[in-house]
């Protein structure tokens, strides 16, 4: 592992230091910043000629201050002669915007991944897009993660699996998420159906399946961001006599009113993992943060050694 080095961005340093402890290695050294007109600073405190180098930095809020530090970062490590830059993002920011679902917008997503490898990345590794096929976006090779090990490994610990549960799709988009958990925990499968409204409210009106009944729910999703939709299917299912709710997603946003939100709503615990920190103002009693850094910290090592990724997640 000697030709391994792994810097850390500012917006989760504390998962490139978990990362690092799980390899038995020390983040490697690097001084960023600001000038004091904004522009980002960026020096490499160690040597990288001919390493293969990771760096780990989550394009979350402020999603262009985490971007161009990025960008500034895989910049630095290219031109000090690394071998191998591999772009570790745990959150990829800008996904939302993976197609043209009316005239006269842009696909950002696209343009993200484009200026990724522009800046000089050899390599990606994400977890759990918001979109699967925006892997196809980057023009580099790109090591899709998911959490789905995580979180079930939680709920089993718990015993919530088989006949006690009914995991629960808060929407049309994620039916094949909930299908993969519940055929890991068993349980029946439910799906709410949501109709948007407007660009920024949906009604969630039905549930498909179930039923819920004094069963406890497991709602999953890839993010909390506004929480608009888990918080409403949340309601949904409380509504329709679920003794008990548990949310779980892989990245927790929780931007806007989402903390508000699912403060006010019937939810039991509320688990995230942490490709995004949440800070001490967003802190929930009901919130459960699960880390990634070993699920991370095995795929570098395998990307390192040339060693295959999908193997992760066999029978898992």
């Amino acid at each position: 592992m000697r030709e391994l080095k792994i810097f850390s961005g500012q917006a989760n340093p504390d998962l490139a230091a978990k990362i690092c402890r799980h390899l038995h290695l020390e983040p490697a050294a690097i001084t960023l910043g600001k000038f004091p007109d904004g522009e980002n600073y960026c020096k490499l405190d160690e040597d990288v000629r001919g390493r293969d180098v990771f760096l780990v930095q989550p394009t979350s809020p402020p999603v262009n201050d985490t971007l161009i530090e990025l960008l500034i970062m895989i910049d630095c490590c290219k031109r000090a002669s690394a071998e191998r830059i591999t772009a570790v993002i745990p959150y990829y920011g800008y996904a939302r915007q993976d197609r043209k679902d009316e005239g006269r917008v842009p696909i950002t997503a696209k343009l993200a991944a484009n200026i990724i490898v522009r800046a000089g990345a050899d390599r990606v590794l994400t977890m759990d897009l918001h979109a699967a096929q925006i892997q196809g976006f980057f023009d580099v090779p790109v090591d899709h993660l998911y959490a789905a090990p995580v979180l079930n490994e939680h709920f089993v610990n718990l015993d919530l699996v088989n006949d006690k549960i009914v995991v629960v799709s808060p929407d049309e988009g994620s039916i094949k998420r909930a299908l993969g958990h519940s055929k890991r925990l068993g349980g029946t499968l439910a799906i709410v159906d949501k109709r948007r409204t407007s660009a920024l409210e949906v009604r969630q009106s039905t549930i498909i399946g179930g039923p819920v009944e004094g069963k406890t729910v497991l709602l999953f999703d890839d993010m909390i961001s506004t929480a608009g939709s888990i918080c409403g299917a949340a309601k949904l299912v409380h509504d329709q006599g679920a003794k008990e709710i548990h949310i779980a997603a892989t990245h927790g946003v929780l931007c806007g009113p989402a903390i508000q939100k699912l403060a006010d709503a019937p939810i039991d615990s509320i688990i995230v993992t942490d490709t995004i920190p949440i800070p001490a103002e967003k802190q929930l009693p009901n919130l459960v943060q699960l880390s990634v850094a070993p699920l991370l910290a095995e795929a570098i090592k395998r990307i390192h050694h040339d060693q295959s990724i999908s193997e992760l997640f066999r029978e898992r």
